[in-house]
């Protein structure tokens, strides 16, 4: 069977109350400035978002407009706890912005790499193929901050958080030690097609191309797994260990905000022993939580679900999304990524400070 197709295409209560009730336990910083600098290596860019003392100033960056003090220096201070940021499939660091900026007046510094090959610049392999590598980028960042001669002194490193959303989520569970193969993901859209259409046929549009997929789905029903390719039976992701099984001991405290998680098996959720907080979309279509969200909250007794957001699509929990990027986005997409043009921001930026806080009491406020 041909498997190397796979997403080949991907592109990718009162709310004021709500607000004020998650920013309220949010340090007295919470209104700081924030630096912006980038580090552009031979594999791997990252963009780092922090708290810095110098005046930020709007600035244009591709469609997008960010509030920022472009490689202003970080606020003096002690140490800080690192959060690496991994995006969506075909997506950048900019529509994440805003999360990053609440994390960073939280106290944070945040790199963001954009990922190889599933990028606003390159999709060309949004799918399995950097599910495989993502994990591996995240771990990079923290080694090359840790080597780094500017920012190697202004972080502290033994315990690290990673944040995910979407495929972004797929990759901070599987840092905390989720376990995936490709015959899950074919087990589980060879059922589902029909019920979780804006994930197993997600970038497609065509009726063709969606029936082709389809064949390759029911294509392994029924079939020993004796009889199947060794790449489908392969592994990826954490360790086989009851003991830890992350593949980096430095990540301590994951969240993952809609993320793609049918892939993974309930055994390897099962194993996850770092905390772990879920945001999900209650109007997601393109990643149902009954799917997603749902299944790693049933299965990993050390997920918590931090936010379930009323009213928000897949695609809402990004910000800033300019019109015309949504639009485009949503015309590569079968089903499910229109955003909910009646979604309130600030309920959106009250999961962003429920988030913030989940991380403050596993890297700060923690003891350990």
């Amino acid at each position: 069977m041909n498997i190397s197709p796979f997403f080949s295409n991907v592109r990718k209560v009162n709310p004021w109350r709500a607000v004020l009730g998650a920013l309220v336990a949010l340090p007295a910083f919470a209104q700081a400035q924030i630096g912006w600098s980038e580090l552009k290596g031979d594999a791997l860019n990252v963009t780092l978002v922090y708290p810095t003392d110098t005046v930020s100033k709007k600035t244009s960056f591709h469609t997008f407009e960010l509030d920022v003090a472009v490689d202003a220096p970080i606020s003096a201070g002690a140490p800080r706890r690192l959060i690496v940021l991994s995006h969506g499939a075909g997506g950048s660091v900019f529509s994440d912005h805003t999360l990053a900026a609440t994390f960073a007046r939280a106290g944070f510094v945040v790199a963001q790499p954009l990922h190889a090959g599933d990028n606003f610049r390159d999709s060309a392999k949004s799918g399995p193929a950097t599910w495989t590598t993502r994990p591996a980028e995240v771990t990079a960042v923290i080694d090359a901050l840790a080597a780094h001669p500017q920012w190697r002194s202004a972080l502290q490193l033994d315990r690290v958080g990673v944040h995910g959303m979407s495929a972004g989520g797929a990759t901070a569970l599987t840092l905390a030690g989720a376990r995936w193969r490709m015959l899950g993901l074919l087990q589980h859209c060879g059922v589902q097609f029909d019920a979780d259409p804006g994930f197993c046929f997600n970038g497609l549009t065509d009726p063709a191309a969606q029936a082709q997929r389809k064949a390759q789905y029911l294509s392994v029903k029924g079939v020993p797994e004796a009889f199947l390719p060794a790449n489908l039976k392969t592994w990826n992701g954490g360790k086989d260990s009851e003991a830890d099984p992350r593949p980096d001991t430095r990540v301590v405290s994951v969240s993952a905000t809609v993320p793609v998680s049918a892939i993974f098996s309930e055994e390897s959720l099962a194993r996850i022993k770092v905390p772990v907080g879920i945001v999900a979309a209650e109007a997601d279509t393109m990643v149902k939580p009954a799917f997603h969200s749902q299944f790693v909250l049933k299965h990993c007794k050390a997920c918590a679900l931090i936010d379930s957001v009323p009213g928000a699509s897949h695609l809402d929990m990004l910000h800033p999304w300019p019109e015309n990027i949504a639009a485009r986005t949503a015309q590569a997409q079968p089903y499910g990524a229109e955003v909910n043009i009646n979604f309130d921001h600030t309920r959106r930026l009250a999961a962003y400070a429920k988030l913030a806080q989940f991380h403050r009491k596993n890297l700060i406020d923690s003891k350990e």
